[in-house]
């Protein structure tokens, strides 16, 4: 499954509010709303409350229920959905049922973009395709220059099955396998902490000191800033932890022993 990661505009603008809610005194920022920004349809959430008594959960869900049967005819079958929780906390549970709320209207989530960690684990750990952003870093707004600060690490314990890839404005690391068709894309480093067999891009914002660490290196591709690179044709017999950096002649892939060597030499 091919994924459309292009950053999307989210227009704010409060859409019509529904005739089964109050039409008096709504504050936009506490609806759920569908928004169609070119050939994206997006599902926002409203921000996490402050206190318990605004927006909960059961609340987020009725207003999403509402929102699917008024808009029912609007849609085409099978429309992919990208879900916008910001900072809203989603467990597994509370995204499967959205998930399931959309299926049963036709529509497919197709992405997650949050700024919380657990939310972006929870959608990882659900099989969804997951974007982590910063809290203060609207959809509007493009990717960080290069030489800006990372975002802290991203730890998942997941596996990556295809068509899911995993987007983070820092380190990503995996502890589980990446299987052919997944993606991991980082714009710090990439460790996983089992068998790479998908897409790996470190350094996406431009760093070409970042790389890519795994246990078993069989990627489909791999990316470091500008370079990319592909796997030999040929399979070793035995399968080490490798490390893939960029050298003098593009992206090497070194034991991680020789690494170690190579590092030390060029530090001192």
């Amino acid at each position: 499954m091919s994924l459309d990661s292009t950053p999307v505009n989210v227009d704010t603008t409060p859409a019509e509010v529904s005739p089964d809610l109050p039409s008096a005194e709504v504050d936009p920022a506490l609806q759920v709303r569908f928004k169609t920004q070119g050939t994206k349809t997006l599902l926002l959430l409203p921000a996490e409350p402050v206190e318990t008594t605004t927006s909960p959960w059961e609340e987020v869900w009725e207003q999403l229920k509402h929102r699917l049967a008024a808009g029912e005819r609007f849609w085409q079958p099978q429309t992919p959905v990208y879900l916008v929780a910001s900072d809203r906390l989603l467990d597994v549970r509370q995204l499967q049922s959205i998930a399931n709320a959309l299926t049963e209207a036709d529509l497919r989530l197709e992405r997650v973009y949050t700024s919380r960690r657990q939310t972006a684990v929870a959608a990882a750990t659900a099989g969804y395709s997951v974007e982590q952003q910063p809290p203060t870093t609207p959809l509007t707004q493009s990717s960080p220059r290069p030489g800006n600060p990372l975002d802290d690490p991203l730890y998942l314990q997941s596996t990556i099955r295809s068509g899911m890839e995993i987007r983070h404005a820092g380190t990503v690391v995996i502890l589980g396998d990446v299987n052919p068709g997944g993606s991991l894309i980082a714009e710090g480093d990439i460790v996983v902490w089992g068998r790479l067999k998908g897409l790996a891009h470190a350094g996406a914002n431009g760093n070409r000191q970042c790389r890519i660490m795994t246990l078993h290196m069989e990627p489909t591709q791999l990316r470091i800033a500008d370079k990319v690179a592909r796997p030999p044709d040929t399979h070793p017999a035995e399968y080490l932890p490798e490390v893939a950096y960029i050298g003098e002649s593009g992206i090497r892939i070194a034991p991680a022993q020789e690494f170690a060597r190579w590092l030390t030499e060029h530090q001192s």
